[in-house]
């Protein structure tokens, strides 16, 4: 497998947006309300790429995920009900998802210790991010990878669950 993660071009949006419609009906069958309001949508997507915030995941030329990572952007974290582990510069993740075709290969964790790796090369030593409260793979895989739940952030008016991350120096 010749799995790379980089920034995402605009060219790359119908790809993207496959995915991410793939992960919009994964929710709704699950039940969840996450991602059941016209969010995330194309223009949100052309909007990471333009600021340089959307990255890929790609099997060779096959695009297989997504994320936007954005570092200290993130208003709503501001306000949380709990305490986040450390108030320096941070890296959120936000939309991540990856193809239908791809499940069950351990490739959002792959995806997740990537974004790591960004912030790591950024100098930045903390990850945070959140989700819904009905998405217990992605609980899962923040608990596997080692993210602490830290309380509630709210998004367009609902709670979700914030965890983070405290990354070390690479020696």
């Amino acid at each position: 497998m010749n799995y790379h993660f980089r920034t995402a071009e605009l060219s790359e949006i119908d790809s993207i947006w496959e995915i991410l419609q793939q992960a919009i009906q994964r929710r709704k069958k699950d039940g969840s309300t996450q991602w059941q309001d016209g969010y995330p949508n194309p223009e949100v997507i052309q909007k990471d790429i333009e600021k340089g915030e959307g990255f890929v995941l790609a099997d060779g030329e096959t695009i297989i995920g997504y994320s936007a990572v954005l570092i200290n952007d993130e208003p709503a974290y501001a306000t949380i009900e709990g305490n986040w582990l450390t108030n320096d510069d941070f890296v959120v993740m936000h939309r991540v998802a990856i193809s239908e075709k791809y499940l069950g290969k351990g490739l959002a964790k792959l995806m997740l210790k990537n974004i790591e790796d960004f912030a790591l090369s950024n100098n930045i030593f903390s990850v945070k991010a959140d989700t819904n409260f009905d998405n217990p793979a992605m609980m899962k895989i923040f608990e596997t990878l080692g993210y602490i739940y830290c309380g509630e952030v709210f998004f367009r008016g609902s709670p979700r669950k914030a965890y983070e991350k405290v990354l070390h120096k690479q020696d």
